[in-house]
């Protein structure tokens, strides 16, 4: 047992003494006497560009499917509601409103009638 504490002392040492080992390391020297000036109009950037406007065009075209499907539920249900309030209200005594098809049938045939 005394000859396993001093390899847990050190495993447990060694990423501190790795950690010292390298903060005094030297840091790589760069070369800063060129200066380099770009008009911009480089090749990656072009593809950047043209890339971000790519995901652009295909997020904005997905966000009017959503939107489109959003608002054609929607007067889906608005219709079905103002179709079902002109069922209660008329003066058929047949006429029924259907919740599962969204539908004012008469009673005694089952055919959608016209409130």
């Amino acid at each position: 047992m005394k000859q396993i504490v001093p390899h847990r002392l050190l495993a447990a040492a060694l990423p501190a003494l790795l950690f010292a080992a390298a903060s005094f390391s030297q840091p790589a020297a760069a070369r800063s006497d060129r200066l380099i000036i770009e008009s911009g109009n480089n090749a990656l950037s072009t593809e950047q560009a043209r890339q971000e406007k790519e995901q652009w065009d295909d997020t904005r075209r997905l966000r009017n499917k959503v939107n489109s499907r959003v608002e054609k539920e929607f007067d889906k249900a608005d219709t079905a509601f103002d179709v079902r309030d002109a069922c209660d209200k008329s003066l058929n005594v047949n006429a029924y409103w259907e919740p599962k098809t969204l539908r004012c049938l008469d009673r005694r045939t089952g055919r959608p009638i016209a409130p």
